[in-house]
C-alpha cells in the first residue's frame, strides 16, 4: 500500500487490466489531467501467461480482469472458451483470481514497486460471507444472516458473484414462494443453464426457484435477511459510496421499483441533495462514518465502493465491499474531499499525489 507521493520523485503508474477496457482509460485521463506520465498498461493476458513484469519504483494498481473472456478462461482454468453470459462458475474464477493476484503481489514486491491493493483484502472483498464476518467482528453492522435453501425470505447472492449476477430477492409466505432474479433460467436437453440477464425475471413456480438454487449452489451462496430500506418517490434507495485511502469522497443514490438498484438492471441514480434531506445531517455523517469504518478493516486496499442499505427504520448496514466499485462515469465527489469536483478516478490521483482541492 502507497501513501501520499513525495512530489521530489516521479511518479509513475503501472496499471494491471484489460487495456481496452474503460476503468483503465479512465484512470490514464485522470493520470494525464494531472500533468503525470502516462501509465503503463500491463495486461491480465500477460500476467496469466507469466508475461508480466514490474518495474522499481512504480506504483502498480490492479483493476478488474472482467469483461474479457480469454482472461476468464484463462483465470476458470478451463480448456474450452467460456459463456461470459453465464452465471455459472464464479468458484473457479475466484480461484483462479486470488492465485494470480498473490503471484501479483509477490512478483510486485519483488520488483521493488509499489501496489495498491493486498492479496488478502481484494480476496476478502470477493467473499461476501468472509466480508460479512469480518465486518462484524469489528462491530460494523451488516445484515443478519438467513438460509440459503430457499426456506425463508433472503437475498441469496452468490458467495464470490459481482455486479449482482445469480442474485435472487426470495420471499417467502406461508407456502408461497416468489423469487426476483437477475439470472434467466433455461432448460436444456443437458440440463439447468443460467444467463446473467438485464432483464429482471420474476418466477413463482417451486420447481423454477429451486432449479435457480441449485444450479447456483457449487458455486456457494451467500444469503442475508431483507432489510426495508428508504424510499424516494416511491422507489427503494441505497447508497454506493466509494473510499479512496479510507476517506469517503464519492457517493450516488440508486433508485428502483425492484428488490435489486444496480443501474445495468434498471436502477436509476437517485438525488443524493435529496437522500441527506429524507436522512438529516446526523444520519448521513453516520452513514459516512459507517463507511469509512468498513473501509479502515481492508487497510491495504486503496480503493473500495461501499454499498449501504439505509433502512426504513432509521438503522443503516453495509450490504457489500466491492475492490472494483469505483466505475461510476460523471459522478463527481463530496465537498471538502480529494473528490470534490473530479471522478472517483481523479480523486485516486490526488490522494496519491497530496493534491486536494482547495
Amino acid at each position: 500500500m502507497a501513501g501520499p507521493h513525495n512530489p521530489a520523485l516521479p511518479l509513475r503508474f503501472a496499471v494491471v487490466g484489460n487495456p481496452d477496457n474503460r476503468r483503465v482509460k479512465l484512470f490514464a485521463e485522470a493520470v494525464r489531467a494531472e500533468g503525470l506520465p502516462e501509465p503503463r498498461i500491463v495486461p491480465w493476458l500477460d500476467v496469466l501467461r507469466g508475461a508480466a513484469s514490474f518495474r522499481s519504483g512504480e506504483l502498480v494498481r490492479v483493476d478488474s480482469p472482467g469483461e474479457d473472456a480469454e482472461v476468464t478462461r484463462l483465470l476458470r482454468g478451463s480448456d474450452q472458451p467460456v459463456d461470459m453470459y453465464r452465471a455459472e462458475g464464479t468458484r473457479e474464477w475466484y480461484q483462479g483470481f486470488t492465485a494470480a493476484l498473490a503471484e501479483l503481489e509477490h512478483n510486485i514486491d519483488d520488483a521493488g514497486a509499489a501496489r495498491l491493493f493486498t492479496q488478502q483484502g481484494v480476496a476478502t472483498a470477493f467473499d461476501k460471507q468472509a466480508t460479512h464476518a469480518l465486518l462484524a467482528a469489528t462491530g460494523v453492522s451488516v445484515p443478519p444472516a438467513a438460509a440459503t435453501d430457499g426456506s425463508e425470505s433472503a437475498f441469496i447472492k452468490i458467495r464470490h458473484g459481482s455486479s449482482a449476477s445469480g442474485v435472487v430477492a426470495l420471499t417467502v409466505r406461508g407456502a408461497r414462494r416468489r423469487a426476483v432474479t437477475s439470472a434467466e433460467l433455461v432448460r436444456t436437453a443437458s440440463g439447468i443453464e443460467l444467463y446473467n440477464s438485464l432483464k429482471v425475471r420474476t418466477y413463482l413456480r417451486d420447481a423454477d426457484i429451486d432449479d435457480v438454487l441449485a444450479a447456483l449452489a457449487p458455486d456457494g451462496l451467500h444469503a442475508e435477511r431483507w432489510v426495508r430500506k428508504l424510499s424516494i418517490g416511491g422507489r427503494d434507495c441505497d447508497l454506493r459510496v466509494v473510499t479512496v485511502g479510507g476517506r469517503a469522497t464519492h457517493a450516488v443514490v440508486r433508485t428502483s421499483t425492484s428488490p435489486m438498484t444496480n443501474l445495468h438492471l434498471g436502477g436509476q441514480r437517485g438525488d443524493l441533495t435529496t437522500f441527506q434531506a429524507l436522512v438529516g445531517e446526523k444520519r448521513w455523517l453516520t452513514v459516512l462514518d459507517l463507511v469509512e469504518s468498513a473501509a479502515a478493516c481492508f487497510p491495504g486496499v486503496h480503493c473500495l465502493g461501499i454499498d449501504v442499505l439505509p433502512g426504513a427504520d432509521g438503522l443503516d448496514y453495509i450490504g457489500e465491499v466491492n475492490a472494483y466499485g469505483d466505475l461510476l462515469p460523471n459522478l463527481m465527489g463530496l465537498p471538502g474531499t480529494p473528490g470534490e469536483g473530479v471522478g472517483t478516478y481523479g480523486a485516486q490521483v490526488r490522494s496519491l499525489i497530496g493534491h486536494h482541492a482547495p
